[in-house]
């Protein structure tokens, strides 16, 4: 992060201003809501500042800055036109120590103002570090447009009934709950019409009848996506939001789990090929453990669960407890990797079917039906298949596949550092072993398309992504 952001408390504290004109006008009006006491110095006042002096609001300290005007306040506001006055004002605060901003000049800033939506007790601050003040903006005309006006008087009665809730729940789980149901139930309902008495009256009934549902643990399986944080489901980052504990695998992002609640438990339970980590049945042990001491526990997995990510598995363990589940689906890689790559996964002209395969079984399951496999006008998207590439290719093309099939090996698909490895049958070992891990093989005509469909990070000047490598060994 460039800036910490951080809410101050002004109530009381002087701050300085140095500026009188339209643009300390609009600084003073922040800085008042926040209850400041204001010292002014400028040579003159605004008519809008004259009038606050007059009512006592602000105070006109001196027309010419001095440095000991700094000791004993909290922060400086230079707003000037004066570009020597204002770097002076910087320089002498920085040597007290005393936090300094100047306006529209971000390296002579210490602390920045961010765009602001007000449901006072609630506020969001948007920033972008001073770098796109424009776009900040934008977000913060957003969120003014999803964000009730009756915020703030739900936080307000929140605030009052908080030791309430207290008295009557002794887990901190168990309020958390309560309050989660009241902020979207009948009580938001009720404030978010105005209906402030009848909303009370509704938080009375829930605390009155609710019991402690500490205990009620339950499980939701949620599928990560293959990487990119924007592919993760609204239910599922709903759910992540919402989460005690989120059992996780090396398959998922760190952009997506970064988006998990910041005081949920994160415990990693991921498998590497060759190296599992935390073995199958300890993972099924975990979930069921953790949910019987009533925890809300997510099981986030890279993809999608259900697809070669042993969900099914997990969720039998689960079921065989007595423990409430449910299962939000996710982007599965094949899916995302082979969009992002530019490769249509079907097209009429080159493939009416496709085949998802893993390429780690069990080790009893060796019965692959690879006559099936090396059919043309169909693709093959093979998950886990790095290690096997050479095997692979070898039944492919002893089944009948042709050895100039064109191929693809996409590395971390879908992330900012994605590879896309072209080639064809004959060589996909050796592509296998360039390409960064996790990888899809994509076996089929339809990864000719490549070239012509590729998107990510290819044009940078309009997307923003960065251009992926690319090998072409055709």
């Amino acid at each position: 992060m460039d800036y910490l952001p951080i809410f101050a408390d002004l109530k009381q504290r002087p701050v300085l201003v140095v500026g009188g004109g339209e643009v300390a006008a609009r600084k003073i009006d922040l800085l008042l809501r926040a209850g400041a006491q204001v010292r002014i110095v400028a040579q003159a006042l605004s008519p809008e500042l004259e009038q606050r002096r007059q009512a006592a609001q602000v105070s006109w300290s001196a027309q010419a800055f001095l440095p000991e005007q700094l000791d004993d306040v909290f922060l400086v506001i230079a707003a000037t036109d004066d570009a020597a006055l204002n770097a002076e004002v910087f320089e002498q605060a920085n040597q007290r120590h005393v936090l300094a901003n100047v306006v529209d000049d971000q390296p002579k800033c210490s602390f920045i103002f961010p765009s602001i939506v007000d449901r006072s007790p609630i506020v969001v601050a948007i920033s972008s570090s001073g770098k796109a003040p424009v776009l900040a903006r934008m977000l913060r005309e957003k969120l003014e447009t999803l964000l009730p006006s009756s915020l703030g008087q739900m936080a307000d009665i929140a605030g009052r009934w908080r030791e309430n809730v207290k008295a009557q729940f002794s887990s901190m789980r168990a309020r958390r709950r309560f309050w989660e149901h009241a902020f979207a139930g009948r009580f938001a309902s009720l404030a978010s019409a105005g209906k402030l008495a009848e909303a009370e009256q509704a938080l009375q009934q829930q605390l009155e009848s609710a019991e402690d549902v500490s205990h009620n643990g339950n499980v939701t399986l949620v599928g990560a996506g293959p990487g990119d944080a924007g592919l993760l489901t609204l239910r599922g980052l709903q759910v992540m939001q919402q989460a005690d504990v989120v059992l996780y695998d090396h398959l998922v992002s760190d952009e997506v789990l970064d988006l998990v609640r910041r005081d949920a438990d994160k415990i990693c339970v991921g498998k590497r090929a060759g190296s599992h980590s935390v073995a199958q049945e300890e993972t099924n042990r975990l979930l069921v453990e953790l949910a019987q001491q009533g925890k809300r526990v997510v099981r986030l997995k890279g993809g999608d669960p259900f697809i070669f990510g042993r969900g099914g598995e997990e969720l039998q363990a689960v079921k065989a407890a007595g423990i409430p589940f449910q299962v939000v689906p996710g982007v599965t890689a094949a899916a995302g990797a082979t969009a992002y790559a530019g490769i249509p996964l079907t097209h009429r002209d080159h493939a009416q079917s496709v085949i998802f395969v893993t390429g780690h079984c069990r080790p009893e399951n060796n019965g692959v039906q690879w006559e099936t496999l090396a059919k043309g006008q169909q693709t093959l998207a093979i998950y886990m298949g790095t290690l096997k590439a050479a095997e692979i290719s070898q039944q492919l093309i002893a089944h009948g596949r042709a050895p100039d099939t064109p191929v693809a090996v996409i590395g971390r698909g879908t992330r900012s550092d994605q590879q896309v490895l072209t080639g064809t049958l004959v060589n996909l070992e050796h592509l296998a072993q360039q390409a960064p891990t996790p990888a899809l093989l994509v076996i089929g005509e339809v990864v000719s398309l490549h070239q012509e469909l590729a998107w990510f990070g290819h044009h940078p000047e309009t997307d923003g992504t960065q251009r992926p490598s690319v090998v072409n060994l055709a």
